[in-house]
């Protein structure tokens, strides 16, 4: 453990981290970006206006994924071809996931249509 503890203090020492500019709350970069598996949930709040509304529709989405199981309970088959409710709800799910997470690369202006159309 002082070998450990040696090592540590030595690399402090000899290299020691360089402090960088201070971080300033009021100069914020114009595209910040989170993690790539959030853009979806980024891309939403930032384009509905109203934030309470992108909040709700974030919280949506596990509920209306809860919901799918009591839509299509009389099937037991683990076959997705005979459940086609919750293929379709997978599938349009995705596509839409997708769709915004591309879109949360591009600016505001062309996030929703991908500069495409």
């Amino acid at each position: 453990m002082l070998g450990t503890l040696a090592c540590c203090v030595a690399l402090a020492v000899l290299d020691p981290a360089m402090i960088g500019e201070p971080a300033d709350p009021f100069a914020t970069p114009l595209e910040i970006l989170p993690e790539w598996y959030l853009y979806p949930t980024f891309q939403i709040l930032r384009v509905v206006p109203n934030k309470l509304l992108g909040v709700m529709l974030q919280a949506a989405i596990p509920l209306g994924l809860m919901l799918v199981p009591f839509l299509e309970n009389v099937n037991k088959f683990q076959n997705p071809f005979r459940r086609p409710v919750a293929t379709t709800v997978f599938l349009f799910g995705t596509v839409v996931t997708l769709w915004l997470g591309i879109g949360a690369t591009f600016p505001i202006s062309t996030s929703l249509t991908l500069g495409l159309f």
